[in-house]
């Protein structure tokens, strides 16, 4: 298995794979690779002649520095994990400096209000840490496809929209949500959670299937009271937010409207771990 941590050498290379008119696929990670992004790996290898994996904890993306410095780092055993699975597999693990090329800041995006809500709401700067990698990382590789897992949904649609407005040529595909026997959306973050928080921690999904099969008859008001009275019940997990949006504005479903698609957002804290997860209602 290649890995670089240049540009120059990750370009020279793709060069050569285009050259015989290969086709490529780009998984960006943050590592800890669990099953969630071996199947986002597997579905580009699936696509394309050669599949570029970046390992890289983006710092602009963080807004908090405790949480920056928690996140877990494990490229050893990432790299053992994706050598499993394929030798079409090239690993791109850039430094700071490389990718940011000594400038580590943001740029400052207009997602037209995609990432004001939620997320966004919560998380000051995240969307522009992450419009701004994604972007470095789609300019730096150039695939023909990228993809991205839909448990961070609202990050999908707003690089999707990061794609749209920089005119980027580049396909962008979203992957269902990979979880755990349990239910639990699988995510690096889990590995700091206890054993018995981990097997609790089905009361987020639990609770997103219930408020789906209350969406045919119930106000989606109704609903977020009802998963708030839930998370007041259980002291292990505390509620950050519940939305019902609409699932292309991911602007809030005030009212119901036929020809809309829903989803439901939710963010949890758990043992100092924020998790977060979504289902689809129609």
């Amino acid at each position: 298995m290649k890995i670089f941590d240049r540009k120059k050498e990750l370009n020279a290379f793709t060069l050569e794979e285009r050259k015989k008119d290969h086709t490529i696929g780009l998984v960006p990670t943050m590592g800890a690779l669990h099953t969630g992004h071996i199947s986002l790996v597997k579905k580009a290898l699936a696509e394309n002649n050669l599949v570029v994996v970046s390992i890289f904890v983006n710092p602009t993306q963080f807004d908090k520095k405790d949480d920056l410095e928690k996140y877990p780092r494990t490229f050893e055993k990432d790299v053992e994990l994706l050598k499993q699975v394929s030798e079409h597999i090239v690993v791109f693990a850039p430094t700071v400096d490389e990718i940011y090329e000594g400038k580590l800041e943001s740029e400052s995006y207009e997602f037209d209000g995609l990432d004001k809500v939620m997320e966004g709401e919560f998380r000051t700067g995240h969307f522009d840490g992450v419009g701004t990698i994604v972007e470095l990382l789609l300019r730096t590789v150039a695939p023909d496809r990228a993809y991205f897992g839909e448990k961070d949904f609202q990050q999908l649609q707003i690089i999707r929209k990061m794609a749209e407005i920089k005119k980027l040529p580049y396909t962008i595909i979203g992957c269902p949500i990979e979880r755990e026997p349990h239910g639990l959306a699988m995510s690096s973050r889990n590995e700091r959670l206890s054993k018995n928080t981990r097997e609790q921690a089905d009361i987020i999904h639990n609770t997103l299937q219930t408020a789906k099969a209350k969406f045919g008859t119930k106000s989606a008001t109704y609903i977020t009271d009802w998963v708030k009275s839930e998370f007041e019940q259980n002291p292990l997990f505390d509620l950050e937010y519940f939305e019902i949006a609409d699932e292309n504005t991911l602007t809030p479903a005030l009212k119901k409207q036929e020809d809309q698609k829903y989803r439901a957002f939710i963010a949890v804290y758990a043992d100092g771990v924020r998790l977060i997860d979504n289902l689809r209602l129609n």
